[in-house]
């Protein structure tokens, strides 16, 4: 029998004697036998609340008790997917922010990371891999994310520089001592150069590169038309396209075909702390490379991930993880942390062109790569 069964049968047995000692056809008998039973409800309802009532106040939506204190201290763990060339910073980047939130939260944190092609990490995402924060190369594959109900919409007001925690520009990468002379956009399209680069169909990276050829026109002072003959001519001079830009590298630089190759600052800054020797040129007029970062809304729920999802993409933010960033090859997003020895490091670009400027992702998608847009139609020419 349990301890409240017990009680109950006590006190019936109780309220039994006591109603033996009043005759209930008298109306002092009557309520005197009420109002001990009353009294006898309110102490049982009374110390019930003190036993039972405080476990199923502490009772989630699921049915299984949690001590919120106790909660709060167990280990968490939060899966970051990013693109490639994020690894060296994301590496430096967390163990600061574990260590920090141990000390101000009394919680282990430990991440899960996936590193790869933006465009596959998205895929991936898309097709069930649990990412509680995405870093990708460019907003279009956070949008296909929104798209398929795993962001919610507005995630780019979320957090500064709508959502852009890295950027880059473009670089021009050529033979050692360039002997081809490459040194602007322009030079791309003379007849004796080859250009290697990947097909924007199928790699982030280059849309940007299409992206930045086709600002070069417009930012100084060209029309569409005579942007659409510019790139044209350039793609002209493109002897394969690769599927992504690893590919493309791996012919400019391993194969050896090819006299100039666009490609990341970020990429080629990083090359060169590895050791290896690029001859490059950063274009006076450029386009800003922004990489997003999001929260996956509907994992981060799913996990109980998202307070502490949310504190390390507002810390990615912050000088300390932008110079991590910038030691890896990109550029700071903040005007704060832009120190004199990253400025001699990353010289201002004169003319920097925007996807916004171009009507955002979305726009630039439907007018330069969706099927039969302006590329295909180049495409088509060759």
């Amino acid at each position: 029998m349990s301890f409240w069964q017990h009680i109950l049968k006590q006190s019936g047995q109780i309220f039994l004697k006591i109603a033996n000692k009043f005759r209930l056809n008298s109306i002092k008998g009557f309520l005197s036998l009420f109002l001990v039973g009353v009294s006898l409800s309110v102490a049982l309802a009374a110390c019930s609340s003190n036993g039972t009532g405080n476990s199923s106040s502490s009772t989630d939506a699921g049915g299984s008790t949690a001590n919120p204190v106790s909660a709060n201290k167990q280990d968490v763990k939060v899966t970051l997917v990013s693109f490639a060339v994020t690894k060296a910073a994301h590496d430096a980047i967390i163990p600061k922010f574990v260590e920090q939130w141990k000390k101000e939260h009394n919680q282990n944190v430990s991440f899960e990371q996936s590193y790869g092609g933006s465009g596959s990490q998205t895929r991936a995402v898309i097709d069930g891999l649990e990412a509680d924060i995405v870093h990708l190369a460019l907003a279009l594959d956070t949008q296909k994310i929104e798209k398929a109900g795993l962001i919610s919409s507005g995630w780019e007001k979320e957090f500064p520089n709508n959502g852009i925690v890295s950027k880059s520009v473009a670089a021009l990468v050529t033979r050692p001592g360039n002997p081809k002379g490459i040194k602007t956009w322009a030079d791309l399209a003379k007849d004796n150069v080859k250009l290697i680069t990947a097909d924007p169909k199928t790699s982030g990276i280059a849309r940007w590169n299409f992206l930045a050829l086709w600002n070069s026109v417009i930012k100084t002072g060209g029309t569409d038309e005579k942007a659409l003959e510019f790139v044209t001519k350039v793609y002209k001079n493109v002897p394969i396209l690769t599927k992504d830009a690893r590919e493309a590298t791996d012919i400019f630089a391993k194969r050896s075909q090819g006299d100039a190759l666009i490609n990341y600052e970020n990429e080629i800054v990083l090359a060169q702390q590895k050791g290896e020797k690029v001859d490059y040129v950063i274009p006076d007029v450029n386009i800003s490379i922004d990489n997003p970062i999001a929260i996956v809304d509907k994992n981060v729920d799913k996990h109980g991930t998202r307070e502490v999802a949310e504190a390390f993409v507002k810390y990615l933010y912050t000088p300390e993880a932008q110079q991590e960033f910038a030691k890896v090859g990109f550029r700071p997003v903040e005007e704060t942390a832009q120190t004199k020895q990253l400025a001699d490091k990353y010289p201002k670009v004169k003319n920097l062109g925007t996807v916004s400027e171009y009507g955002g992702w979305d726009a630039v998608q439907k007018k330069f790569f969706a099927d039969g847009a302006v590329f295909d139609q180049i495409q088509a020419k060759k």
